[in-house]
């Protein structure tokens, strides 16, 4: 479980395939704290395990599942990635719970600053707009944001600079993917 309030920009290391999923090398810093072999860690929003650390880089696996399904399948050595550790309890919860399922990955539609605001438009499926509600949470590369307003097709996330300085939106653009997951709490209450 995690919460969506992102720790660190991660890079892209190292990405070798294996039979049809593949290991992906990721450098950090801040994370290293107390992370170990085992535990969970959110990856653009991807709850992977944590396979191997050496100095300020560790090691996870996807599956082909995870290759097809998230943005993690197209990403390239040298490229930033979203990094939050699990949730501990105890702790403050900042964002909205997150499960690191990733429900949907899908290209950003329009990224524009505004002032020294950002607006970015997201398509959403036909069969996931029952779950968007507007002033509800969404999960988006792992940050935890509020939909400010939907349209037709999608929703509209207004930015603050500070979000954008502290992930991986600052290097996206029109086109990117992005991982989305739906909240958790809009799925138990409309299916």
């Amino acid at each position: 479980m995690f919460t969506g309030i992102i720790e660190e920009i991660g890079k892209i290391k190292g990405k070798r395939y294996k039979g049809n999923g593949c290991e992906i090398i990721i450098e950090g810093d801040k994370i290293f704290e107390d992370l170990k072999i085992g535990d969970s860690i959110s990856v653009n929003g991807v709850c992977l395990t944590v396979e191997v650390i050496k100095n300020k880089n560790f090691s996870v696996s996807l599956s082909s599942q995870t290759l097809k399904n998230t943005n993690l399948g197209e990403i390239k050595v040298g490229e930033y990635v979203n990094l939050e550790r699990a949730l501990k309890i105890g702790d403050r919860i900042g964002g909205h719970f997150l499960t690191g399922h990733v429900d949907f990955k899908t290209k950003i539609y329009s990224f524009k600053k505004e002032g020294e605001f950002y607006l970015m438009r997201i398509l959403i499926p036909k069969e996931y707009k029952k779950f968007i509600v507007k002033k509800g949470s969404i999960g988006i590369d792992g940050i935890s944001l509020t939909i400010a307003e939907t349209f037709e097709n999608g929703i509209i996330i207004y930015l603050i600079p500070f979000t954008i300085e502290n992930t991986n939106l600052k290097y996206k653009k029109e086109g990117d993917f992005v991982n989305i997951e739906i909240d958790i709490f809009a799925k138990i209450l409309k299916s």
